[in-house]
């Protein structure tokens, strides 16, 4: 695999797991009444909930912790971006002036018991762009109430979830980060909730992986962002404040942090230290389990031509929230615009940011297959060659777009990652799957599965088991027939991974 690297990677800002409608990419007693955010007049939109659903609550955590927490003060924010009323704390130097804007505690769906919805108002975080045409990329389900009911939260927000037994669990404190196009739900607790085939296969389970852990002891967590494509420096800090909470609640020294496909990518960035400038590694992570990540980069979203669109470009009544490769569409016998929907950078936006980050070209290794395969059927794709080499080079007869070199110079962070490296003090666990491409029933049903060499249906296993850059390799694993879908839930994936915690 030949290295591109970007020209200024991390000063642009600039996944990865394709699924419709989801991705397919820490804890004794609570702190006391000084924690920051814990303000009795705290409110948010989201407090006007159904019976049923998520109830927010203003009461404290629940008390205890062996720790002292830093010292508070109550302000009522004044930024345009806070829901409006909110009464806020801010907390010192512990937790970065973070603001609890609300905590939920009844009512919760998917197992959870505790969901608090954190601001960080630094300026650095931004509202980054939605892709707003359809809605693809609005929150849903109970995120929408979580988040204020706002379906496009400021990308300074978060949500950290809490399962059972996170106060009382006798083996390690787990954080749990999703991937692209995901949120904690559907990636740790309800893998079905997306519905059928969100889950890598036709029928989905409806626990996950949260309640595996939890039920095994472990004081278990997830982190859930304002964009599910979004910047994975932003997120990558969100999984530091996110560590830096459940420190708080709970006493403990070390956090240890599963990373699934995207969320591989901003779990290693942390731990790297790889946050723009605004955040050295703090030694607060004992295990990094990676989970389906794209070490090594991916160019799944180049390798297949015209194969992604029917999922992606509206036109071809495509809905899936994912870039696709391509700038210019032939609609009706006309060249028609649709940046809009593109992984570049453009004036049309910057819609997919956190994509652009984990690129990498992997033609050298494994040429372009020509054809595609839907876990159906396999069927020949036009323009495979000028999708993934550009416009300059050749010309596409139904699609045209600017090819791989260029998306890579406009932000991957791959080279950079690598060349940071994951510290020594990290014990570092890889989980793969490695698909037989000859059998349809195990490749991911719905969308081009990754054909051209051994992968989990989106990337190479040569990406995902690389060691480059990793300090202390524990263990590696390569799961037979356990496609992308399928690594973050499946009772052998669970299995591994507990087994690696309780090392």
């Amino acid at each position: 695999m030949r290295t591109r690297r970007p020209w200024a990677a991390l000063t642009l800002l600039l996944a990865c797991t394709p699924q419709g409608g989801g991705d397919t990419d820490a804890t004794t007693a609570a702190v006391t009444d000084s924690t920051p955010g814990t303000d009795s007049t705290a409110s948010s939109d989201a407090t006007d909930t159904a019976t049923t659903g998520p109830t927010s609550t203003s009461d404290t955590p629940p008390t205890g912790t062996t720790t002292e927490p830093p010292a508070t003060t109550s302000t009522t924010t004044e930024d345009p971006t806070a829901p409006t009323g909110t009464t806020t704390e801010t907390g010192g130097d512990g937790l970065h002036g973070l603001i609890l804007e609300d905590t939920f505690e009844d009512g919760i769906l998917n197992g959870w018991v505790r969901v608090e919805r954190w601001f960080d108002p630094d300026p650095f975080f931004i509202q980054e762009d939605r892709f707003d045409l359809d809605q693809r990329a609005h929150q849903t389900g109970q995120r929408l109430e979580f988040f204020g009911n706002d379906p496009v939260p400021h990308s300074g927000r978060f949500l950290l979830y809490y399962a059972p037994g996170w106060n009382n669990g006798a083996k390690s404190t787990v954080l749990l980060a999703h991937g692209a196009n995901d949120q904690a739900d559907r990636a740790w607790a309800n893998p079905g909730e997306s519905g059928d085939f969100g889950c890598g296969q036709s029928t989905c389970p409806d626990i996950g992986l949260m309640q595996e852990l939890a039920a095994a002891g472990h004081r278990v967590f997830a982190v859930s962002h304002a964009h599910s494509q979004g910047d994975n420096v932003f997120w990558a800090l969100q999984i530091a404040w996110a560590i830096d909470i459940i420190r708080e609640r709970t006493g403990v020294d070390k956090v240890d942090v599963i990373g699934w496909s995207k969320g591989v990518m901003s779990s290693r960035m942390y731990a790297s230290g790889l946050t723009g400038g605004h955040l050295e590694y703090r030694n607060d992570i004992g295990k990094l389990i990676l989970i389906g990540g794209p070490n090594l980069g991916f160019d799944y979203i180049f390798r297949y031509g015209t194969a992604h669109n029917a999922g992606v470009y509206a036109d071809f009544g495509g809905k899936i929230h994912a870039p696709g490769p391509h700038d210019e569409l032939l609609i009706f016998g006309l060249w028609e615009d649709r940046s809009e929907y593109a992984i570049y950078k453009s004036a049309a936006g910057d819609n997919y940011r956190g994509q652009l980050q984990m690129l990498a070209a992997w033609d050298d290794v494994y040429p372009l297959t020509g054809t595609a395969n839907n876990g159906l059927m396999q069927w020949i794709v036009g323009d495979s060659e000028s999708t993934y080499y550009g416009e300059g080079q050749y010309k596409g007869v139904y699609a045209r777009g600017k090819g791989i070199d260029y998306a890579i110079q406009q932000g991957s962070v791959i080279a950079d990652m690598i060349d940071a490296g994951i510290p020594a003090s990290i014990s570092t666990h890889l989980l793969c799957g490695d698909l037989n491409l000859n059998d349809n029933s195990v490749l991911i049903p719905g969308i081009p599965n990754e054909i051209a060499g051994p992968s989990d249906g989106v990337v190479f296993v040569d990406s995902c088991a690389a060691t480059d850059g990793i300090g202390t390799l524990t263990d590696s694993a390569v799961l037979k027939d356990i496609n992308h879908l399928k690594l973050g839930w499946h009772p052998t994936a669970a299995a591994q991974i507990s087994t690696w915690l309780g090392q």
